[in-house]
Parts: C-alpha cells; structure tokens; sequence
C-alpha cells in the first residue's frame, strides 16, 4: 500500500471539506474543491484523484438539488431536498477520513464528469 505525507493528505481532505462552502458561500460547494484542487493537481496524484472526486460530487448535487427544488411544486421535493442534505454530509464525512487514511474514495450517486 502506498503511503502519503501528511500534506497530501490535508490538501484531499481540504478538497472534500470544500463541499461544506456551499452552505455559507452560493456555489462555495463548487468554487473551494475547484481552486484547492487547480494548485495542486500537478504536485500529487492523491490530491488531483480527490479533488476531482470532490468536484463531481458538488456538481452532481447541485443538479440533484435543482431537480429537486423543481419538484417541490409536486410537494415530493422536500422530502428529497433533505435526504440530499443528510448524502452530502454523510459522504463528505466518510470521504474526508477515507483521504485522511491514505485511501481513494469514489462517492456514490456521482456523475462522472471530470475525469
């Protein structure tokens, strides 16, 4: 197994705690794993594999959410908006330790589009 410094580690960390931005800053979910991971993708595999991982999780929860807030007119949205809240702390949670374990995490429900 392939072990990681430290720094590393903290920088995919980083990336996949960005997605918690999207709750103070509009689009901070997107914007903070986008620039973390544009610095140092060329300086370590482990953080280009995770920073790209954050992105399209953020991005494919943006557009479920959209979806989502969509549905609210049949009501059914809310239940859905919330479910998609609990996902995402959830797997930004397991994800972070995964990277602070030295391991590569691959997020459910994500649409692969930066690859």
């Amino acid at each position: 197994m392939l072990t990681y410094a430290s720094q590393e580690k903290n920088w995919a960390i980083f990336c996949h705690l960005g997605g918690f931005a999207g709750y103070i800053i509009p689009f901070g979910n997107i914007i903070v794993p986008l620039v973390l991971w544009l610095i140092k993708r060329d300086e370590s595999p482990f953080v280009n594999q995770h920073g790209k991982e954050a992105l399209n999780f953020n991005i494919s929860f943006i557009i479920y959410a959209f979806i989502s807030g969509l549905l609210c007119l049949i009501l059914i949205g809310f239940a859905l908006l919330a479910v998609l809240v609990i996902l995402q702390i959830v797997f930004i949670i397991n994800a972070s330790m995964c990277a602070s374990r030295g391991e590569y995490y691959h997020y459910p429900l994500t649409i692969r589009l930066i690859s």
